[in-house]
């Protein structure tokens, strides 16, 4: 019996992930480890900070490798992986590529986020985990903090939040939170939510991306949690940032989510500027598993547009 109770699935998104009612975990992406390098041949160079010693949160650290060592100081990207909350890391290869072509397009200085995953770690555990990175970020902008490449480089003046499908939700979040607590004399200028997750009172709760929200978050309300609709969320006409950038592709199956989050945002009475891009005939997260293709590169570009938008100006 206890054999039979073990291999009773709780949630699968194959060929990615499953996970079993007894506890029991399989991921069979985000788990291979690219190292990081400080590489003067290549454009970028990497390391990984240990942001809380206590709960393990970690992130890698990513600067161009054409950077002037007398203090020039560039943007600032707080990046946050997708994955469902329950899969995906910084240091696999697709999330190590995709923010390190953005840093090399951009030039620009990323610090990419690994929050803890469940259902080891039940949300609201990531958001809490991407709150403390975008915190300790920001400890840097008087010139202080422990990681040098920050403190020398980092233009906290322009700080920008960027994710992909529920990490383009937790940018929100961020963004939000950031908007009613202030993030202590750093300047958010924008966030770029690209194929982002989000649910609706509306949604039949039948799809893998609203049963990974259910089941990631087991004292959730429901599609009434105002982290997951932006239509119930009263911090949205606050959001702390000046611009935002809503990424979504035709043939995804959370495309109406981004089209909702776009239609709600500019009826909040936020005051800032949102836009919205397509691409088309793509599906969910293509430019992270074909970062060459033709529409891939217009999507890091757009994005890198976005982010050095009136630079020369700065």
């Amino acid at each position: 019996m206890d054999s039979g109770r073990s291999s009773e699935v709780a949630l699968e998104f194959l060929p990615h992930f499953r996970a079993y009612k007894d506890g029991r975990v399989e991921r069979f992406f985000g788990t291979d480890v690219v190292p990081p390098s400080i590489n003067s041949q290549n454009v970028f160079s990497t390391k990984d900070v240990h942001i809380v010693q206590e709960t393990g949160l970690k992130a890698r650290v990513f600067i161009p490798s054409t950077i002037s060592p007398a203090g020039q100081k560039l943007p600032v990207l707080v990046y946050y992986h997708g994955g469902g909350f329950y899969m995906g890391s910084p240091f696999c290869s697709t999330y190590h590529n995709h923010v390190a072509s953005l840093v090399a397009e951009a030039n620009i200085v990323a610090v990419s986020v690994d929050y803890r995953l469940a259902p080891e770690h039940p949300v609201p555990i990531a958001y809490e985990d991407s709150w403390a990175a975008l915190q300790w970020v920001t400890s840097h902008c008087t010139g202080e903090g422990p990681d040098a490449w920050l403190r020398e480089h980092g233009d906290f003046h322009r700080v920008f939040l960027a994710g992909d499908s529920m990490g383009g939700n937790i940018v929100h979040n961020m963004a939000a939170r950031a908007g009613v607590e202030g993030l202590a004399g750093v300047k958010l200028v924008g966030a770029c939510l690209v194929h982002p997750y989000f649910g609706r009172k509306e949604s039949p709760g039948t799809s893998v991306a609203d049963r990974s929200w259910l089941f990631t978050c087991p004292t959730t309300s429901g599609f009434d949690d105002p982290r997951i609709n932006p239509a119930e969320d009263s911090r949205l006409s606050s959001l702390g940032c000046s611009k935002v950038l809503i990424l979504i592709a035709e043939k995804d199956n959370s495309k109406e989510r981004g089209l909702f989050y776009y239609e709600t945002l500019k009826k909040s009475g936020w005051h800032g500027e949102v836009e919205i891009m397509e691409s088309e005939g793509e599906e969910h997260v293509f430019h992270l598993f074909h970062p060459n293709c033709e529409k891939a590169l217009a999507l890091l570009k757009r994005m890198a547009s976005f982010i050095n938008q009136g630079r020369a100006s700065n």
